[in-house]
């Protein structure tokens, strides 16, 4: 016997890619994030190619996986797609040494981040009605 199927955590017509050990800290990766939240898919795509950030490729690795798997996954149009959701997170944190005067040792922190990104569908509006 096996365990039921679980059910799918996000709506219809939302599709997910999770990028981790993105090797900058959270908050660099913040500013990337926040710049391609709502905007529409295709947008996003080419305001991350570009940035003049470094972690902008990674980024934008994530939301073409995004995309992708809204296209193959969920059959969503891709036209249509808009970046719903772009959150960081905190992963491990390596810690190394670095040698100072008198001996002493002094600790240096490299951050690596998460990164999840949630494409959705903009639903279709009726045709003859007027936006206000």
């Amino acid at each position: 016997m096996s365990k039921a199927k679980q059910p799918r955590r996000q709506a219809d017509n939302e599709a997910l890619a999770v990028a981790t050990m993105l090797r900058t800290s959270p908050r660099k990766l913040a500013l990337v994030a926040n710049l391609i939240s709502g905007m529409d898919a295709g947008k996003a795509v080419v305001a991350l190619e570009f940035s003049r950030k470094r972690i902008a490729k990674a980024v934008k690795k994530t939301l073409e996986s995004a995309i992708a798997n809204a296209e193959n996954n969920h059959n969503l149009d891709v036209d249509r797609l808009f970046v719903a959701e772009a959150s960081v997170g905190k992963r491990m944190v390596m810690k190394r040494m670095m040698a100072r005067a008198r001996g002493r040792a002094a600790r240096i922190e490299k951050p690596f981040s998460q990164l999840r990104i949630v494409v959705r569908e903009r639903a279709v509006e009726a045709p003859g009605r007027e936006a206000a």
